[in-house]
């Protein structure tokens, strides 16, 4: 009797504030790839993120509430070494540009040397999200531009929400 095929794991890293729909994009296309996917929001406290890592895992957790092989959790030092506690075997990092590539480069080999097991995949957004930015949609939002189709409607929501000076939207 033949063995199941193992089960292919994936890590999505990254900070997701906000999640986009270039994120949105790359997870989606990832879950179909992989067994299961993780969007695992790295934990940074030298950084001041505008949603808070509980806010940050509801709101994807709300977009993909359709997909159950898609997880969302917190975690904070090397990226490897969660990936092993996951038992995953794949790392996926998103290209959007040239600019994106010597830096993921580095961390891809870094990451090889680190723990050569793990692979890293590399995805592109699909081609009209290869411009937009979690910084950007943040710069744009908050000086009034529009960001519609850019992000997931309730992060649109949210940031709204954030920008009127509340944490959640009122009834």
């Amino acid at each position: 009797m033949s063995q199941p095929p193992p089960t292919r794991i994936a890590i999505y890293p990254g900070s997701f504030d906000p999640l986009t729909n270039g994120h949105v994009d790359i997870i989606e296309r990832g879950a179909r790839i992989f067994d299961k996917i993780i969007v695992a929001i790295l934990v940074n406290v030298e950084k001041t993120p505008l949603f808070s890592e509980a806010e940050r895992v509801a709101l994807i957790q709300e977009v993909f509430k359709g997909q159950p092989n898609v997880q969302v959790e917190t975690f904070d030092g090397l990226l490897v070494e969660y990936a092993q506690r996951k038992g995953a075997s794949v790392l996926v990092r998103g290209l959007r540009a040239i600019s994106d590539f010597e830096y993921e480069f580095q961390m891809a080999l870094m990451n090889r040397h680190l723990a050569p097991g793990i692979e890293t995949v590399f995805m592109m957004p699909a081609e009209q999200y290869t411009y937009i930015s979690s910084r950007l949609i943040k710069e744009v939002f908050m000086l009034n531009g529009k960001i519609d189709g850019l992000v997931p409607p309730v992060v649109e929501e949210q940031l709204r929400a954030k920008r009127a000076g509340r944490s959640k939207p009122q009834d």
